[in-house]
């Protein structure tokens, strides 16, 4: 998937301008497609060449005139060929989980401090989808297709959070059974450590004695 077909499925229902688009595109799309603002507006330059998408200048009262974007019938062509067209997955990209791969080589509070933290960004996350769930989607069997469809896309996101902050809990959950386990280890370590000092402390006091014994 290129960005360019981000912006014409935003396109799709009604024209907007860059402001406008890139603010719906992180609303929006923007939970599985990631776009700066200057990525956008560079997008739109080169859609409007080629000819998938027409500006109309907006005259505005006090303030400068804005460009609002439509997508032309060449341009849904386009989008429908590319929609019809077999699509791979895409490749996993993740930081932390490499980072959790290799976390033995530090101590296992940094990687619990990570994980928390990225807990945390999915939980704000999953919150926000849950808010334009309860916004937009309050009754599911009323939807038309077109917004069935947009539902779905949405419930993928609402799992992806949901399952991250499941594998963050999971991670945390094993990292502190290994650290209960290990300060175990230590805490026997330490009785053993006393035991044998102990025992080397009777043996010496049974020496000095068998040496008064002797005298």
């Amino acid at each position: 998937m290129a960005l360019a077909h981000a912006i014409l499925a935003l396109l799709v229902n009604c024209p907007q301008s860059g402001y406008d688009l890139t603010k719906n595109f992180e609303e929006s799309v923007g939970c599985f497609w990631k776009a700066t603002h200057q990525q956008i507006y560079r997008e739109l330059a080169k859609l409007e060449t080629q000819g998938w998408v027409q500006p109309t200048t907006v005259v505005q009262d006090g303030r400068p005139d804005k460009k609002v974007y439509g997508i032309t019938a060449a341009g849904q062509q386009h989008l429908a060929t590319w929609i019809a067209t077999p699509c791979d997955t895409m490749a996993i990209k993740e930081e932390l989980l490499v980072k959790v791969f290799v976390g033995a080589l530090v101590p296992a509070q940094i990687i619990q401090q990570q994980l928390l933290q990225h807990r945390q960004i999915h939980v704000d996350q999953l919150t926000h989808y849950r808010q334009v769930e309860a916004a937009a989607f309050q009754n599911s069997s009323a939807l038309t297709l077109e917004e069935k469809l947009q539902y779905l896309v949405l419930r993928r996101g609402i799992r992806y959070e949901t399952d991250w902050i499941e594998w963050c809990d999971e991670a945390l959950a094993s990292l502190h059974e290994e650290g209960h386990a290990k300060r175990n280890v230590e805490k026997k370590e330490k009785v053993k450590v006393k035991v044998k000092e102990l025992a080397k402390k009777a043996r010496l006091q049974l020496m000095r004695r068998k040496l008064k014994a002797d005298r």
